[in-house]
């Protein structure tokens, strides 16, 4: 059943085993997809996960949301960036109110991120990283205008990365992604970067492989 929270309307897939504090998973669809689209991944996921997967805040047709607008002028995609910063504070705020009202552990929140809510992972873990520990960027590519200048004197060194991208992909090219894991690397992140035969999606190679570094 849908709920809201924050402005911002999700699915749960509350724990099959009642921690104290469970730990949060927070799904972040692409652009014009909807919540539906990885919460089919809640089923696979450990039992003590508490699963949110949240839905865009703006609508382009009927189920098919963004978290910011893309406009497309003679073959060039153009983010509206305000829309996406706007996004990227409100899902951290999103992540504190969620862990307030379902008392879940802030020292254990995971996020999995696919194409645009890959972009505005990065962006969040990076910006706000004391409220992240574990991301998964699928499909995304660090975005400058959504990260803004990193602070090299911030400790990083907690957050781990899982990175995936389809080495075919049409939307977002693989070399766009490729310069994620140097970066992260200069700031002492610990990260994994896949890169597989595929296009813009996510194949059963990069789902076992995900699934993988999650449980370990």
């Amino acid at each position: 059943m849908m709920e809201q929270l924050n402005g911002i309307s999700y699915l749960e897939r509350k724990p099959r085993i009642e921690l104290d504090k469970n730990p949060l998973l927070l799904l972040i669809h692409g652009y014009g997809s909807n919540e539906e689209d990885l919460f089919s991944f809640a089923e696979d996921l450990p039992d003590e996960f508490h699963v949110i997967s949240v839905r865009g805040i703006h609508t382009l047709a009927p189920e098919m949301y963004a978290w910011y607008e893309i406009d497309f002028i003679n073959m060039e995609k153009f983010n509206n960036v305000p829309q996406g910063i706007e996004s990227r504070n409100k899902l951290v705020e999103f992540i504190d109110e969620i862990i307030s009202t379902k008392n879940l552990d802030k020292e254990n929140i995971w996020v999995f991120g696919f194409s645009q809510g890959a972009i505005l992972s990065y962006a969040m873990a990076l910006n706000f990283p004391e409220k992240l520990q574990h991301i998964a960027c699928l499909s995304g590519y660090l975005e400058p205008d959504f990260t803004g200048q990193i602070d090299v004197r911030i400790d990083y060194s907690h957050l781990d990365f899982f990175i995936s991208h389809g080495s075919e992909d049409a939307v977002i090219p693989v070399e766009w992604a490729r310069k994620a894991k140097p970066l992260l690397d200069q700031l002492g992140i610990k990260n994994e970067y896949h890169e597989y035969p595929s296009g813009h999606g996510i194949i059963p190679q990069n789902y076992w492989d995900l699934m993988a570094w999650l449980k370990k």
